[in-house]
């Protein structure tokens, strides 16, 4: 699969990530890119962006990371530790890398800059590589079951 990038085509359907208008503009070699640029509905009550966004700009730039080395694979976290540093103002980016993978899993790590290219959060993430499932057929238990019908490669 070619991504044309700057793109809010992630390579698969995920609504939410479409309702928050991530864009992805680096995906190649085990590296990423993301930008946000937060609605105040994403904001907190200090009117910064909410730290549950901030996760998910990092979850993202971790998994589309992962996923760079392998487009036809999905990756889904395993695990996920954030720190937070500053609050973060303004459009955002989270660049993320994978730190090392094996067969089935990819050890990855991201941060978000804020619009002064200044830290505000850094995660670390391990993701675990699996074949996307045929549309339409996903439902949760599928993911535990041998038997799951697979997309083609």
């Amino acid at each position: 699969m070619n991504l044309t990038l700057p793109s809010t085509d992630f390579g698969v359907d995920i609504p939410f990530v479409q309702h928050l208008g991530l864009v992805l503009t680096v995906c190649a070699n085990g590296a990423s890119e993301v930008r946000l640029t937060p609605r105040p509905e994403f904001l907190n009550s200090f009117g910064v962006a909410h730290g549950g966004v901030i996760m998910t700009l990092l979850d993202v730039a971790m998994a589309m990371a992962a996923r760079s080395e392998l487009m036809h694979t999905g990756a889904v976290t395993i695990e996920m530790k954030t720190t937070f540093m500053r609050p973060s103002v303004g459009t955002l980016v989270a660049r993320g890398r994978v730190i090392q993978n094996t067969a089935t899993l990819a050890f990855t790590e991201a941060s978000v800059f804020d619009e002064h290219d200044k830290l505000c959060a850094h995660a670390t993430g391990t993701f675990k590589y699996v074949r996307r499932l045929v549309s339409g057929t996903r439902q949760m238990h599928d993911l535990n079951r041998s038997s799951v019908p697979v997309a083609p490669d």
